[in-house]
């Protein structure tokens, strides 16, 4: 009884370790416990084998009905609980809450009752026609006995009988009668326990009324030869045990006040047994050995399902672990405890928070995405054309300029301009620092929550966000004041270089103009005096002009000549688009020429030259798309071209200079070059370079400027002081002003791109840099600045993360406890069945003395009855080998065959039960 007891406290463990693997608490008595089935006993059987009285022996009172009358028709569970304070006599019923002490014959006699009611009422044997008691006695093992009605009833199928003994850890008691034992091999409860149990591990056989079969040598070999483990061969390899049955019923007639009446009656039952199965094992017989064999039974059960348990609650106990490092411990119940406490929170907080910024854990890269994305967008989105339209312009400079009207160049005017669309940008540099602002936001709120402590003091982690949220808001007012400085520095300061270029642009375009003008007037005069010469001497301008012809040849076929020479230049490329040859290059510092590689691609419209042919790195690329190209005079024209010029007169050789230049008079072209002055060395080299050059600027949309002639009689005439060419017609001035006004344009749209470039390096120096480094000092010094007051207040832990703590606590307590003692049964587990194996294999077992009795029982069972008429027969042997058979049913084991041997306190047992 005490092992029962031992393994009823190691199924509970094991309850407790199932349920704490389904994440319930086995603490709660709220909560559903979660049933276990290693205590179950089901007892399997035909109508009329026993089994109530197998069970009511267990239970140590005939509490349920037996005999034909009593015959289990609907199944009975009786949850048995060992209490050693009561009597042997005592029995308490226990209905939900409420205990009641009941006798074994009223308990028998509802259940009689009860059981006739259903069998007139339906034929179910379900769950719904279960009857269920929760008994508690002195006698009774804790286990729980499920009575199932006779399985050869037509209303008992599989199906119930799997409904309490399938897919579980029950004991299956297979009751056989003891005269049924030589037809054990064809027994269907054996079939279907072998059909649930397979390899035997919670299977127990029980051989019953053994007293009815003591005049029966044949009956009494099988049975002897079951408990000794040789019986057929087809049968499952189980635990037997033999029981009279009846010692319970005797014994609670006999009684009459006697308090060891029931143990006497077991030990009557044992001694009894013991003469009637001379031969058989004696530690498998009486209801002492079927309680120790159920215990090893539920033994072995339990030994298979401990390693896959404990494994599970290895696993169970790493992930509390996991779990209660994450919580945190309990916070120490001290100022300074709670001080350093708060501290380590504000420490990972700025781990978090600048893991999120640096390596774009979280949001870090919204913030690259509006340098880069919004903000260019909003300023190049602003809306110049209704500001530089030529209406709006007039408008400006007349209210500029007041009544007084400008002189040269309504500088007022433009400066109003410049500063009225630079004032645009203050809005889209806010907004910029709004996002930005928004941005780091989200970076605290997600760095707050991604701090695991701060999950457990809710008032603490909103302080902390609380004091990160007022630095950025003032990190924001700051940014904003620094981005409106900068467009106001660009309002406020206008380069003068820019209007002089104006200026100087607008005097040598005029300049262009009236050089153009005068070149056509020039031509009208000459025209008209020639016609005059020729109406009065026709003759003699006929030989002039005989000889200004010839002249005029000759000139021609020179400049033919120099063309016709040939380029020097390489073409490459598949389509030719590749043009390389040398240039003299003009020096800016030394105002001399160097002679360099030129390499034009026109594909890319880039201009890149080496100082030799052989260098694979350009010195310098152009980019052409951005310029415009211009034909200049050649100030310091070469020998030969001074004497051909003496000697031919005042006529020009053609220039082999050409500069290019920036659209955008500010804008460098090469270096830190405004323009670049290049020189060809033939003509011809200059006409190749000049018309690919050309082409790929114009198509570009840039302008060639071709060479200005007659420009020595232009200064000529400037230089005489004549005023005639300043008095002409003066230019138109609105196409003035909408030159003026797009070079203006020009100037802001570069104003324009630079802020767009400056705002996002100011908006990281005051919100970006000072939120990494100043709002964390601002953080840790208002904390500390806090009273210690203030700290306890604010480390309030949650209580979901509180209650959350305490309840993996309790379960890591519980999973060390249960581990432990799981254990330790593994390990006994283990030792008793290293030395069940070793004794077993020391001591092989050897036939008992019955000789060949128990086969012949078999045999005569399995090929039909065998006629015992003959006491003389002798023992023979069967042509085909087989075992010997005893006809007679006599054994030489020395057992008493007469008589029953029964204890003289015992009356003899009924005829039926």
């Amino acid at each position: 009884m005490e092992a029962i007891e031992d393994l009823s406290e190691l199924s509970e463990s094991m309850r407790q370790a199932a349920s704490l693997l389904a994440d319930d608490d086995p603490s709660d008595d709220a909560a559903p416990r979660r049933p276990t089935t290693f205590l179950n006993a089901v007892a399997l059987g035909n109508v009329g084998a026993g089994k109530s009285a197998v069970l009511n022996s267990l239970i140590g009172h005939p509490v349920l009905p037996t005999g034909e009358n009593g015959a289990t028709r609907a199944p009975i569970v009786v949850d048995l609980q060992r209490e050693p304070g009561l009597s042997s006599k005592s029995i308490v019923l226990q209905i939900d809450s409420k205990s009641q002490n009941v006798s074994a014959s009223a308990l028998r006699h509802s259940l009689q009752d009860r059981l006739s009611k259903g069998a007139s009422g339906g034929s179910g044997r379900g769950r719904g026609d279960e009857i269920y008691l929760k008994l508690r006695t002195s006698t009774a093992p804790p286990l729980k006995l499920i009575d199932l009605p006779g399985i050869d009833q037509r209303a008992v199928d599989d199906s119930v009988i799997n409904e309490y003994a399938g897919h579980n850890d029950a004991i299956l008691l297979v009751v056989i009668p003891a005269m049924q034992a030589a037809d054990v091999a064809s027994s269907r409860a054996l079939r279907l326990a072998k059909d649930i149990d397979s390899d035997g591990t919670r299977t127990v056989g029980v051989i019953s009324k053994v007293d009815q079969a003591n005049g029966d040598a044949k009956t009494i070999a099988c049975v002897q030869a079951l408990l000794s483990n040789k019986g057929p061969k087809n049968l499952p390899d189980i635990e037997w045990v033999a029981l009279i049955g009846q010692s319970v019923a005797i014994a609670s007639a006999q009684s009459a006040g006697s308090e060891n009446s029931l143990e006497t009656a077991w030990r009557a039952e044992a001694e009894s047994l013991k003469s009637i199965l001379a031969g058989a094992p004696q530690n498998k017989l009486g209801r002492s050995a079927l309680v120790d064999t159920i215990g090893k039974q539920i033994r072995k059960r339990m030994k298979v399902r401990l390693p896959n348990l404990l494994s599970g609650l290895q696993g169970k106990s790493q992930m509390v672990q996991d779990e209660l490092a994450r919580l945190g411990e309990s916070m120490v119940q001290s100022a300074e405890g709670t001080r350093a406490v708060a501290l380590e929170l504000c420490r990972e907080f700025e781990d978090k928070f600048l893991a999120h910024i640096t390596s774009g854990e979280g949001s870090g890269w919204k913030i690259v995405a509006s340098f880069e994305g919004k903000f260019p967008d909003r300023i190049k989105q602003l809306p110049l054309d209704r500001h530089f339209d030529l209406n709006n312009v007039k408008r400006i400079v007349l209210e500029a300029d007041g009544y007084q009207p400008y002189l040269i160049s309504p500088e007022k005017g433009l400066r109003s301009l410049i500063k009225i669309v630079l004032e645009m940008a203050k809005e889209p540099s806010r907004l910029c620092v709004e996002e930005v602002h928004r941005v780091l936001l989200d970076i605290v709120n997600a760095s707050a929550n991604a701090t695991p402590g701060l999950g457990r003091y809710p008032p603490f982690k909103r302080e902390v966000v609380a004091i990160a949220s007022n630095a950025l808001e003032s990190f924001k007012n700051d940014a904003k004041k620094m981005v409106v400085a900068l467009v106001d520095m660009e309002r406020a300061f206008v380069p003068p270089q820019h209007f002089i270029r104006l200026v100087q642009r607008r005097m040598e375009r005029q300049r262009r103009e009236d050089e153009l003008r005068n070149r056509s007037s020039k031509k009208t005069q000459e025209a008209e005096q020639s016609m005059s010469k020729r109406a009065s001497s026709p003759q003699t301008d006929s030989e002039q002009g005989g000889g200004s012809l010839k002249s005029t040849k000759d000139k021609s076929g020179q400049q033919d000549k120099d063309t016709k020479e040939g380029s020097n230049l390489q073409v490459a490329g598949p389509a030719g688009e590749i043009t390389a040859g040398y240039l003299l290059k003009k020096s800016a510092k030394t105002n001399g020429w160097s002679k360099r590689w030129f390499v034009l691609n026109e594909k890319s419209g880039k201009l890149g030259y080496t100082k030799k042919q052989e260098e694979r790195h350009f010195r310098g690329v152009i980019t052409l798309e951005e310029c415009n190209l211009e034909e200049v005079e050649d100030e310091e024209p070469s020998k030969s071209a001074k004497d051909s010029k003496k000697a031919n007169g005042p006529e020009k050789t053609p220039s082999l200079v050409f500069k290019i230049t920036n659209r955008v008079a500010y804008k460098t072209v090469l270096k830190a070059h405004s323009a670049v002055v290049l020189k060809a060395e033939s003509v011809a080299d200059k006409v190749e370079w000049v018309n690919k050059i050309k082409a790929v600027i114009q198509s570009k949309g840039g302008s060639f400027k071709g060479p200005s002639t007659e420009g020595g009689s232009m200064r000529q005439s400037h230089s005489d002081g004549s005023l005639d060419t300043m008095a002409r017609r003066p230019a138109d001035p609105e196409e003035e002003l909408r030159w003026m006004s797009q070079e203006v344009r020009g100037y802001a749209e570069a104003v324009l791109n630079s802020l767009a470039a400056n705002v996002p390096k100011a908006i990281v120096l005051c919100q970006v840099e000072k939120a990494k480094e100043d709002m964390l000092n601002q953080l840790y010094s208002s904390i500390s600045g806090q009273s210690n007051a203030k700290i306890e207040e604010l480390l309030q832990e949650d209580h979901n993360a509180k209650r959350r703590r305490e309840k993996y606590q309790k379960q890591s307590s519980l999973l060390s406890k249960l581990t432990r003692q799981l254990s330790i049964h593994d390990n006994r587990a283990s030792v008793s069945s290293y030395s069940n194996d070793t004794t077993e294999a020391e001591s092989p077992r050897t036939p008992s003395r019955s000789g060949e009795d128990w086969r012949s029982a078999f045999d005569s069972a399995s090929n039909g009855p065998v006629a015992a008429s003959s006491n003389s027969e002798s023992r023979s042997r069967s042509a085909d080998g087989r075992s010997r058979r005893y006809e007679n049913g006599d054994v030489s084991s020395g057992a008493n065959s007469g008589s029953r041997r029964t204890p003289n306190r015992l009356p003899p047992a009924p005829p039926r039960y």
